[in-house]
């Protein structure tokens, strides 16, 4: 899908498909959406007034243009209440939006930009594309995609002083949702496809795609390298698989400022080893990686941004599988910091990646430490699929991360760490 701007109005476009918007208790529509108004003849806020609009967020209501030929359709999405809008809100109505549209087999659509006199209209420029980029995902490597897809999605500003800013907005965007897109990418990946070593592979191939072999520099420990450094906890984890473990790190400077670490957790799949998962549901764990899915797409962002970070992003890709070969419950094995680690469950994983990846950024002077991972189902029974448990000795970054979360629609919730 192509993605551009234009500076005009939205009554002036010429495609299948425009999508104007409304608040919640809106009686009468204005700005934009008041003049598509006035140009139906006053439909939509006929529709207001019988009750078929309400404005409810993600509401979405199709008219077929009874004026004229071009645009065929007018689509009308709801914003919510006004004193609740931000950029949360932007995504979740542009993606309604486009999923609305695209189930109308429009080819060429454009759209106001949604609220942006409240926030400013780089971020919500960035927030509708990247809600739309979301929305419009659909993983079918292995199946046929679906037929009705949107080619261009185009963006109208009427002030031509707000150019500048719509398409920093549009880049802002269009990056963020497509890194998003790139860690669920390699999160419905099956693990037959996506091994350590081809983990490698595709991170390759996606600083290459994105001409970043100048920002990112990759580096890759094999087996034989982790022995040397001594990294027994990850090193633990890898030996029932066939398919070696690979230490990859990713570097990207964008600042002389201290170094932050990213760590994922990237088992490949995880079966439990010797303390194996029950059969139900064990092909959900070839998303044990999403830690690391989740890395990898936000370092290609910062570093396709230019943000000003000093960022060393670790990666120990392994696969958790029982063999003969495999660590047992009981077993004691030293940590790449000299500390024993007692095995209980091999099905505890994930902290034993984590404990030589977390020596590693420590070694590496990193002076904040930042681990992704899905580590735990007792973290859903704690809190439910609303929201992360967030666990850190500082204040400040708990708080900082939160704020940041609440940005970007993503919700943490602190655990303590007693002594």
């Amino acid at each position: 899908m192509k993605i551009d701007d234009s500076i005009q109005s939205i009554l002036d476009f010429d495609g299948d498909l425009i999508i104007v918007n409304l608040f919640e208790k809106v009686k009468a529509p204005g700005g934009a959406t008041g003049a598509v108004d006035r140009y139906l003849r006053g439909m939509i806020s006929k529709m207001i007034a019988r009750g078929e609009l309400s404005g409810k967020l993600g509401e979405t209501c199709l008219i077929h243009n009874p004026v004229r030929s071009k645009p065929a359709k007018i689509l009308v999405v709801g914003l919510g209440p006004r004193e609740k809008f931000g950029p949360d809100e932007i995504r979740k109505a542009a993606g309604a939006a486009a999923r609305a549209a695209e189930r109308s087999a429009a080819k060429r659509i454009a759209t106001i930009i949604h609220g942006a006199g409240g926030i400013g209209t780089l971020p919500a420029v960035q927030a509708l594309v990247e809600g739309t980029i979301l929305a419009l995902y659909e993983f079918t490597q292995y199946k046929k995609g679906k037929d009705k897809k949107v080619e261009e999605f185009v963006i109208v500003e009427s002030d031509k002083k707000k150019a500048s800013d719509l398409k920093k907005g549009i880049e802002a965007g269009w990056v963020l949702g497509q890194c998003q897109n790139i860690a669920r990418d390699l999160v419905n990946e099956p693990a037959n496809n996506l091994t350590p070593s081809l983990l490698l592979s595709r991170i390759k191939k996606y600083v290459k795609e994105m001409r970043l072999e100048a920002k990112i520099k990759i580096e890759a420990m094999n087996r034989q390298q982790m022995i040397r450094a001594r990294m027994g906890a990850v090193l633990s984890v890898a030996q029932g698989s066939s398919n070696d473990p690979v230490f990859i790190t990713l570097r990207y400077q964008g600042a002389k400022k201290p170094r932050c670490a990213l760590i994922g957790k990237t088992v490949t799949f995880d079966s439990g080893g010797i303390s194996i998962k029950p059969s139900e549901g064990m092909s959900a764990m070839k998303g044990d990686m999403a830690g690391g899915a989740a890395a990898i797409g936000t370092t290609l962002a910062l570093a396709r941004l230019k943000s000003p970070v000093n960022l060393l992003t670790i990666i120990p890709a392994v696969e958790n599988l029982p063999s003969g070969t495999a660590s047992r419950p009981g077993d004691v094995v030293r940590a790449m910091n000299g500390k024993t680690i007692e095995i209980i469950s091999t099905d505890g994983e994930g902290r034993m990646t984590l404990a030589d990846a977390i020596c590693y950024a420590e070694k590496a002077g990193a002076k904040t430490i930042i681990d992704i991972a899905t580590l735990t189902g007792a973290s859903i029974i704690a809190l439910g699929d609303v929201t992360a448990a967030l666990m850190s000795n500082h204040d400040e970054l708990i708080e900082k991360t939160q704020k940041i979360g609440e940005e970007c629609g993503e919700h943490y919730w602190p655990l303590p760490l007693f002594p």
